[in-house]
């Protein structure tokens, strides 16, 4: 589990980095990349917040796996995630 924790946050740093690289809102694109992973599929990662960048073979593969981790959490996990993601949206929207 340890392995699965440190690649899940290195996974997501690396989202974070390309966004602010990128020059683009980077809560925004953490948000939307985080609210795909928890509630869409691999292929809505790929055509939203992932769609501008160039993902190669290696990358796919390893955000498959993320995403399979991420599928593979116990409902009520990954209902808490989904409410934590809705309480940060919703403080976001009031600022």
């Amino acid at each position: 589990m340890k392995g699965t924790n440190t690649f899940l946050l290195a996974a997501l740093a690396l989202l974070c980095f390309c966004g602010l690289a990128k020059g683009q809102d980077n809560n925004e694109f953490f948000m939307d990349f985080l609210q795909t992973l928890l509630v869409g599929t691999v292929e809505e990662l790929y055509e939203g917040p992932l769609g501008q960048y160039n993902v190669n073979a290696d990358a796919k593969s390893a955000m498959n796996e993320l995403k399979m981790c991420i599928d593979g959490l116990q409902p009520v996990h990954k209902a808490e995630l989904v409410k934590l993601l809705v309480q940060v949206l919703g403080s976001q929207d009031g600022a």
